[in-house]
């Protein structure tokens, strides 16, 4: 088991540059898309709110915020490492599921805050490690 992760570490790139030089655009026939399992928001404050603004709204935020956790919907949330907002990971199928999400939030109801929406899925080049036949 301590070999695999090195393995597909090396093999990644290898795997990823053989998709692309299939000759065919992502989104062609042919080309194994991800399905979309979770949609990733990146929330950042609006340039013109203060710090005091958003502050004023984060206890309701964080009622709001667990309860959503709670129910399912928000499945992860990370502090951004650049200090600029939060990155939530989202139960949603959909960018517009994920933005009916969000938009029930007080920060997002305020108008306090600008979302980036973007579905992630699995990680498709993995199935170029598997094989001839293995593409779906």
């Amino acid at each position: 088991m301590k070999f695999i992760i090195p393995f597909l570490v090396a093999a990644l790139p290898v795997a990823a540059f053989a998709q692309s030089q299939s000759g065919q655009a992502p989104g062609a026939p042919g080309v194994a898309l991800p399905k979309t399992t979770e949609v990733m928001v990146l929330l950042t404050p609006k340039q013109a709110v203060t710090r005091q603004q958003i502050m004023a709204v984060m206890p309701s935020e964080i009622r709001e915020t667990m309860k959503l956790y709670l129910d399912g919907k928000i499945r992860q949330w990370y502090s951004r490492g650049d200090g600029k907002g939060v990155i939530f990971l989202i139960d949603a199928k959909t960018q517009d599921e994920a933005r009916a999400v969000m938009e029930t939030l007080p920060l997002s109801k305020g108008q306090l805050v600008d979302h980036e929406y973007i579905p992630v899925g699995p990680l498709m080049p993995l199935l170029g490690l598997l094989g001839p036949g293995a593409q779906q």
